[in-house]
């Protein structure tokens, strides 16, 4: 371990604490004796020479007073001899020497005798008469005048009174004994040494003893931290030192310890969570079942740390959940009981979780070969980690669990929990792509609503039933079926009770019809059905059948309103009315024209003169509007747009027309056979190209709306051919107004919505054409990125004559003023009716009396008509 790298180079720098003490303790020792040794010498010094200075002044008084005395007895010569004789010896043996000097006065009368010579300070002393003291560094010197008084005028006629007779020198060496007391100071200092040492080796053993015991509990606890999980076993708190200043640095390490065990990440740690983190990666293969790839999944986090259970919470609905819990092996049902329990209690504990009602359990085994789960209730308790959300995320799932052993480590439990959320969402992704999947799979041949197959399953089931008739050599039928004034309960009860009548009819429709018929819902009110190996006769009896069913329908509200309705059905039958799909469900269409033509709620069986009618009638529209689409005879026309303040044309809104012999064709004899021959893709490119061309000519330089159809919009090839015309048109992306009609809405709504949003971002307008026409304009309105609302202009007309007309376009222009949307109202046929929308406040106006549809522009400035 880098730990342990770390320990071996730092074990061998520094001195060791014993090394330290006993050199410490030398050095005090040595420092101490010298001290003594010096601090004691100098005292005796001082002693020895304050000793001596007192002596000798002693002496010297001595013999002052006793040559006075002497002298004064009158004494003999040979005494003073004797006298002078026995002063030289008296201090020979402790260093004290005395001199006695005559002066010139006493040696005129009573000779000279035998003395040194006198230097400077005894001469003084002779001048001066007083005493002389003088120190040195190892004596002491005293010289004190024999000075002359009257009694000694007697012996010495010579002398006056004052004047010097003599001298006397006291002279005290004590260097000798100075250095006699400091050997006698080293001898005994020598003698306490052993015994001193002996003393300090044992405080020094004791001391070191104490710290190294010390210093060794605690490196022995912090070797064995070879990664941060260790940190956990580390307890210095529990070590006394025997020392407070060991204890507090103890203390204070153990706190650090303690701050680390909480915040540092070892790498063990890192590629535990890496580990984790890599086992999360979504495949494509996950789709297939999303409880497998979860109990893959905890298989694999068995690689990286022991872990038996795993739990995923789903919120179905407001008040149910459905809860998967996944095992690693089989738990025993005690086991099995606390889990749930635990999960359950952890569930009630969470406030977004307090409504729930309802909850399904669902155990998965990952290994039953394993040995069984047996879990403590306390171990359930303390080992789970659990992660939940406000609201539900992706898939539904709001809260995820796991039980493990590694979660007593308090670092591992907080690696967990953020692996936990990142989990909760790949759990929760898994799970809605496999239902997104399904869905896809689904959707892609049934319609949503009704749960009946949609319009693309049923030109393939129609092209494998004429082939499969072909070549067996039978006929079979088709119905098409319309409900009779089905906006009617759309637009007087709402959408959701249309969506209802719906799913009602689908079944009764599907109850009538025989075992094997195929039902599919062609659109919007248009159902389509599929009557294998059936003659005329037998389809004519089975559409009767079916319309009598409708009839005999009824659906009882909320308010208890009952609902009825009718169909109108027109049949079709292979190969006697036409020999492939497409011309058979036109033959079908057109037989349900006659149905409702005739009055509704009827079955047109075809007649020979239909057949002929219908033929020509198809073969000739089928034919005009492909040979206008080759030849590129499809016509833009162009009607203005009034801006009601200005009173200036500020858009042109494009139709689509064909042109036959000279005759202009509308947009309503033909766009139905188009979108049914499946090209008005291509006549919705030609208008939309020509139309920008000739309005780029004409030098428009305003707003364009352009209505799509909904059954074109399903096509990528289409979106990229209209992008790639306005590009070359010259026209920018803010020109172009598309416009939806709101009855199309309601049937392609989530087709609309992405195509809405796409063509949004890329800076398109959009509208949408006759808005108030159905139940769920304003659900549309919130939902879609809408610039422009084109009002319908049954309101427009009529808002003049009725109120709830007029109160209708104001409660929409108050919601577009407030959403910043732009109001255009259509079916402006009088000057009253344009007046009024300018009192209003109505931005754009279309009709009639601003202006017809026509192959030219008619100028900015506006006229009425």
């Amino acid at each position: 371990m880098v730990a342990d790298g770390r320990q071996c180079r730092g074990s061998g720098r520094g001195m060791r604490i014993r090394t330290f003490i006993l050199a410490a303790s030398a050095v005090v020792g040595i420092l101490f004796f010298g001290g003594t040794y010096l601090t004691m010498g100098g005292i005796l010094d001082e002693v020895v020479k304050a000793n001596a200075v007192r002596t000798s002044d002693a002496v010297a008084r001595v013999t002052f007073t006793s040559m006075y005395q002497l002298m004064s007895a009158g004494w003999k010569r040979a005494q003073a001899e004797a006298f002078l004789k026995a002063t030289h010896g008296a201090g020979a043996e402790s260093g004290l020497e005395i001199e006695i000097y005559r002066g010139k006065l006493v040696e005129d009368i009573y000779d000279a005798i035998e003395q040194p010579p006198m230097d400077a300070e005894v001469l003084a002393a002779f001048a001066e008469g007083r005493p002389r003291h003088l120190a040195a560094e190892h004596s002491v010197r005293h010289i004190y005048p024999l000075v002359a008084e009257e009694r000694c005028l007697r012996c010495h006629r010579n002398a006056e009174a004052g004047a010097v007779l003599g001298a006397i020198e006291i002279r005290q060496e004590f260097g000798p004994v100075v250095a006699d007391a400091r050997r006698d100071l080293v001898v005994a200092l020598a003698t306490l040494l052993p015994l001193i040492v002996a003393l300090a080796s044992v405080v020094v053993w004791w001391v070191c003893r104490r710290i190294e015991d010390s210093v060794s509990e605690v490196r022995t606890s912090l070797e064995r931290v070879n990664s941060v999980s260790d940190l956990r076993h580390v307890r210095l708190d529990r070590h006394d030192l025997r020392f407070r200043e060991f204890n507090q640095l103890v203390g204070s390490l153990d706190v650090l310890v303690n701050t680390l065990r909480t915040v540092a990440v070892d790498k063990e740690i890192l590629s535990f969570e890496i580990g984790l983190l890599e086992k999360f990666v979504i495949t494509s293969d996950v789709v297939r079942d999303w409880r497998e790839y979860v109990s893959q999944l905890l298989s694999d986090i068995n690689h990286v740390m022991p872990a038996h259970v795993l739990f995923s919470v789903f919120k179905i609905d407001d008040e149910l959940f459905d809860l998967e819990i996944f095992w690693r092996g089989k738990p025993s049902p005690e086991t099995r009981a606390m889990m749930e329990a635990h999960i359950r209690a952890a569930l009630a504990e969470s406030p977004n979780f307090s409504d729930m009602t309802a909850c399904t359990l669902n155990h998965h085994i990952v290994d039953g070969g394993l040995a069984e789960v047996v879990l403590s209730e306390d171990v359930v308790a303390v080992r789970v980690k659990s992660f939940f959300v406000d609201s539900p995320k992706i898939g539904g799932i709001v809260g995820i669990g796991v039980h493990s052993e590694v979660l007593e480590d308090e670092t591992r439990h907080l690696v967990m929990e953020s692996v936990l959320s990142t989990l909760l969402n790949v759990v929760g992704s898994v799970k809605a792509i496999y239902k997104y999947t399904r869905d896809l799979e689904y959707y892609a041949t049934r319609d949503p609503l009704t749960d009946l197959f949609n319009q693309r399953v049923f030109w393939e089931l129609a092209g494998y039933e004429v082939g499969r008739a072909g070549r067996h050599g039978y006929s079979f039928g088709m119905l098409l079926i319309d409900l009779d004034n089905f906006k009617v309960i759309n637009d007087s009860h709402g959408h959701p009770v249309g969506d209802r009548y719906l799913q009602h009819f689908a079944r009764t429709v599907q109850e009538a019809l025989r075992a094997g018929d195929v039902l599919a819902r062609y659109g919007g009110d248009e159902f389509v059905a599929i009557l294998p190996e059936t003659g005329l006769n037998e389809v004519a009896m089975v559409a009767e059948r079916v319309r009598a069913a409708i009839e005999a329908m009824q659906i009882e509200l909320d308010d208890g309103v009952r609902l009825r309705g009718t169909a109108s059905i027109g049949l079709a039958v292979y190969p006697e009315h036409a020999d492939n799909a497409k011309d058979l469900f036109l033959f079908a269409d057109n037989m349900m024209y006659k149905a409702k033509a005739g009055g509704k709620d009827r079955v047109a069986v075809p007649s020979a003169d239909d057949i002929v009618d219908v033929f020509r009638d198809i073969t000739e529209k089928s034919a005009l509007v492909l040979d206008a689409i080759e030849s590129r005879r499809v016509v833009p026309f162009f009607q203005p747009i009034l801006d009601v303040a200005t009173k200036r044309i500020v858009a042109y809104e494009v139709l689509s027309r064909i042109e036959v012999d000279g005759e202009i064709m509308r947009a309503d004899e033909f766009v139905e056979i188009a979108e049914k021959m499946g090209v008005i893709h291509r006549l919705d490119a030609l208008v939309i190209e020509g139309a920008l061309a000739r309005l780029r000519e004409m030098g428009h330089a305003g707003l364009v709306f352009i209505n799509l159809s909904p059954r074109a919009l399903v096509l990528n090839e289409f979106g990229r051919n209209i992008r790639q015309i306005v590009a070359a048109s010259g026209f920018t992306n803010d020109q172009i107004v598309f416009e939806i009609t709101e009855r199309d809405t309601v049937k392609n709504i989530s087709m609309l919505e992405r195509l809405l949003n796409e063509l949004k971002v890329e800076g398109f307008k959009l509208a949408i054409d006759d808005f108030g026409s159905g139940f769920s304009s304003f659900h549309y309105l919130r939902r879609f990125p809408i610039d422009y609302l084109k009002i319908e202009g049954d309101f427009i007309a009529n808002m003049l004559t009725s109120t709830k007309d007029r109160a209708v376009v104001t409660s929409i222009k108050s919601l577009a003023q407030e959403m910043g949307i732009t109001i255009v109202a259509e079916f402006v046929e009088s000057q009253e009716v344009l007046d009024e929308l300018h009192v209003m406040g109505v931005h754009l106006a279309q009709g009639y009396y601003i202006g017809k549809p026509q192959r030219r522009m008619i100028g900015v400035d506006w006229r009425p008509l």
